[in-house]
């Protein structure tokens, strides 16, 4: 079953993809996203740098908030491709390295 976004999903997605205008639809398949970051890094990002930008513009808490969904199962990172790498990046800045490992240790790679 999918995910109900939150008002903080909803807030983090507005962060990240200001351009959806606050529709958290995919107007392609006309259902709600499951997830934030895939959307964003699949439908909005240009490129991994602007996936990184995007990134940048979350505060501790909520990349953390991120990171939680993620290792729970709620969040889909593993099929966010070399926005992953930018991910761990932005969470080892602005989190902690040990985050970081956390996130990479969930998904098996580096």
């Amino acid at each position: 079953m999918p995910r109900e976004f939150t008002e903080k999903d909803i807030e983090i997605f507005n962060k990240l993809a200001p351009e959806a205008g606050g529709k958290t639809m995919s107007r392609e398949a006309g259902h709600h996203f499951p997830f934030i970051l895939r959307p964003v890094s699949h439908k909005f990002a240009e490129s991994p740098e602007d996936f990184r930008e995007r990134l940048e513009r979350l505060n501790a808490d909520e990349l953390d908030y991120l990171v939680g969904l993620a290792l729970e199962g709620k969040e889909d990172v593993q099929s966010l491709d070399e926005d992953l790498e930018e991910l761990v990046a932005v969470v080892t800045e602005k989190v902690s390295p040990e985050r970081a490992k956390q996130l990479k240790d969930f998904v098996g790679i580096f």
